[in-house]
């Protein structure tokens, strides 16, 4: 192979090469190779429906994008992705880069439960302009009205001036292998490599912002963290480093929402960075049928995939046996599981329910991150099984990881997974006074490197209390606790969620395992267990909301023996006492836009009385 075609392979060789010089870089090169696809499951048809971009047509879709933006904003300027999942979102979020104007990536109006969250962001944000579809722009000029939001231009990304035929179904919803490699073709009189009329006026860079990733916000109100064009292409870099061992045999596929951090890096970054191709699919398809994320997943070689801890168990529980044995998992390269707990038992059950379809256990891959490392920081090693500690649970109570035995019973252990180690940066684990603290010790856990972000947008002092931001000699403080175990990470909890009582710590996800194991009416995943101070004489007591399971109509007595279960195996196992228990109907328990359990919110809504008389 000569060295031309090797650059070519692998893309910009520039250290402060952009994402849109990658995206730029593909085009000419490799111009009609499938770069995005989209799968839609329209109702009442027979199959899917595959849309696809290749990289020129991908490129002049976002350069259109650009184009439109220098009209109504200057770069530094924001604007505000309120798309559905799909083509038009990663063209809109691209087109942003392009023009030199701060994409902030968020959802529509239409996503129930965070119209509050929405209309609080676009406050903070202040855009000039929202990028949304055609047929939900006068929903969304509507909402913008009634919220009394500042009135900006709505641009429907849809109906953008091109010089490229509209997208057109590729294929009947059969095997995407077998349908054309790109589906959008250039027309006639359009050359190739061509832009429709644009070009940058200022070229970004790397240490100007790229976009603000708003946290999900299951612990605070939810703040911007910039992220610059050189931390996103840093952290796309690092997650082809930790799960794509051969970009020319790799596609990744996700539903996980593109306003989502692990979305937004896994399905558009990484795959623009490394030239492979990215096939999405909309969450809500996923939660209707999570066997259509599964057969997507053996629809294609050497597939990269990421969700978080309950959709493994999700898929267990809602995929039928017929429809397992249709699945072709042995296609399957890497499961990544993050963004919430990574529990041993979730993936054993995966793992044992789809093992007939091919699944190589070793494709479970847990890793751990935040949004103000861009989002990756750590990941297990590929083709190793899964890693599991069984810790004293007395000794975690105390901040020590001893390794015990299940000969010692559920009550007196804990078991932790390890998520690996620090892909590209550097980790450590340090104590209330600052100091590091030595494997085995819990403490925050602190990430130094290329891909944590400048800060919070407009909030100088959280940037300060968190410190490490922007700043390559500083530590950022993940407000995580962790430990180091034989050199690899186990993440213990959240800061501001360990419950303390008498001078002892405790993890809410412990406690909530714990629950949702002794009784069975409660629904996986979907509580919350948190400590109220009710008085100075008692301290801190344990409540815990729960959602019943939706084919369940508790009756009181069914009550009063789930309470009393619970009381029971929170003193056995954690040596606390239960202050309330309530099981709530379906939906109730508050979450965070990404789907994760807000406990923050869950509490407060206790302490108002939200979920009836107390």
């Amino acid at each position: 192979m000569t060295s031309g075609a090797a650059m070519n392979s692998a893309g910009p060789a520039a250290d402060e090469a952009s994402l849109t010089d990658h995206l730029r870089h593909w085009a000419e090169h490799r111009p009609q190779q499938r770069a995005f696809s989209h799968v839609a499951f329209p109702d009442g048809a027979s199959g899917a429906l595959h849309r696809t971009l290749g990289w020129r047509a991908l490129d002049a879709r976002a350069a259109a994008v650009a184009a439109r933006l220098a009209t109504v904003a200057s770069p530094g300027d924001r604007a505000a992705l309120v798309l559905p999942q799909g083509l038009d979102y990663v063209a809109g979020f691209l087109g942003c880069l392009y023009a030199g104007v701060i994409a902030v990536p968020l959802f529509g109006p239409e996503l129930p439960g965070h119209e509050g969250r929405l209309a609080a962001v676009l406050a903070d944000c202040e855009p000039a302009c929202l990028l949304a579809g055609s047929t939900a722009t006068p929903a969304i000029r509507d909402f913008v009205r009634d919220r009394r939001l500042p009135d900006v231009p709505v641009i429907p990304v849809d109906q953008l001036p091109l010089r490229w035929h509209e997208l057109r179904p590729s294929g009947d919803g059969g095997r995407p292998d077998s349908s054309p490699v790109s589906s959008v073709e250039p027309s006639p009189d359009s050359s190739a490599g061509s832009r429709p009329g644009w070009s940058p006026a200022v070229r970004p860079r790397p240490d100007d912002v790229a976009y603000l990733q708003y946290t999900s916000g299951s612990t605070r109100t939810p703040a911007g963290v910039m992220i610059s064009h050189a931390n996103v292409v840093a952290n796309a870099r690092q997650a082809l480093a930790a799960f794509v061992a051969d970009p020319r045999t790799s596609t990744t596929v996700g539903w996980l929402p593109l306003f989502h951090d692990m979305g937004l890096v896994l399905s558009i970054a990484a795959p623009v960075v490394g030239g492979f191709p990215s096939v999405l699919m909309d969450p809500g398809d996923f939660l209707r049928d999570p066997a259509r994320w599964l057969r997507l997943l053996g629809s294609y070689e050497g597939t990269v995939s990421a969700a978080p801890n309950f959709a493994y168990d999700y898929c267990v529980a809602r995929t039928a046996p017929e429809d397992i044995d249709e699945l072709r998992l042995d296609r399957v390269r890497v499961l990544i599981n993050g963004s919430e707990p990574v529990r041993a038992g979730t993936a054993e059950r995966f793992h044992k329910a789809f093992a007939p379809a091919g699944l190589d256990p070793t494709t479970h891959c847990p890793a751990y991150g935040l949004a103000e490392a861009t989002v990756f920081a750590t990941a297990s090693p590929l083709d190793e099984p899964l890693s599991a500690v069984a810790c004293r649970a007395d000794a975690l109570a105390r901040g020590r990881i001893e390794v015990t035995t299940a000969d010692d019973g559920p009550a007196r252990l804990t078991v932790l997974v390890s998520c690996g180690t620090p892909v590209g940066q550097e980790l450590r684990i340090v104590g209330a006074d600052g100091g590091a603290l030595p494997a085995g010790h819990v403490g925050e856990i602190q990430l130094r490197g290329p891909n944590i972000g400048l800060g919070y947008w407009k909030h100088a002092g959280l940037t300060a209390e968190t410190s490490g931001f922007g700043a390559e000699e500083d530590w950022l403080r993940t407000g995580d606790l962790g430990a180091l175990h034989e050199g690899r990470l186990l993440v213990t909890g959240r800061l501001k969620d360990v419950l303390v009582v008498d001078g002892r710590n405790h993890y809410p996800q412990d406690i909530e395992e714990t629950v949702q194991s002794v009784v069975p009416l409660v629904r996986r995943d979907r509580l919350a267990a948190f400590g109220v101070t009710r008085s100075e004489a008692v301290g801190e007591e344990l409540v815990v909301v729960a959602e019943h399971r939706r084919d369940a109509d508790p009756t009181a007595d069914d009550l009063r023996a789930a309470e009393h279960a619970v009381r029971a195996a929170v003193s056995a196992r954690h040596g606390l006492r239960l202050g309330a228990l309530l099981l709530v109907p379906p939906g109730s328990v508050p979450r965070t836009s990404s789907g994760k359990v807000s406990r923050a919110a869950t509490r407060k809504r206790f302490l108002d009385a939200g979920f009836g008389p107390r």
